[in-house]
């Protein structure tokens, strides 16, 4: 049986990669609902976040009932 994955600390998404936890603790997000001040592009453009994070980040945004800035909820 496959083990669920636990919430990284400030409540960003299991399964978001070690380089895209550091782009974001590098940026000075340290909680997922800090997030909901910038908008996709601008966390995109930080250096270790790809694509396949953005639809973990909007999960983990949406669970909390956030979204980014610019998205409609």
């Amino acid at each position: 049986m496959a083990k669920k994955k636990e919430p990284l600390p400030g409540g960003f998404p299991a399964g978001l990669s070690a380089p895209a936890q550091r782009a974001l603790a590098g940026a000075g997000y340290t909680q997922i609902e800090q997030l909901a001040g910038a908008t996709e592009a601008h966390i995109l453009q930080l250096h270790g976040i790809g694509p396949s994070a953005m639809p973990l980040l909007r999960e983990a945004l949406a669970g909390k009932g956030l979204s980014f800035k610019g998205t409609a909820e």
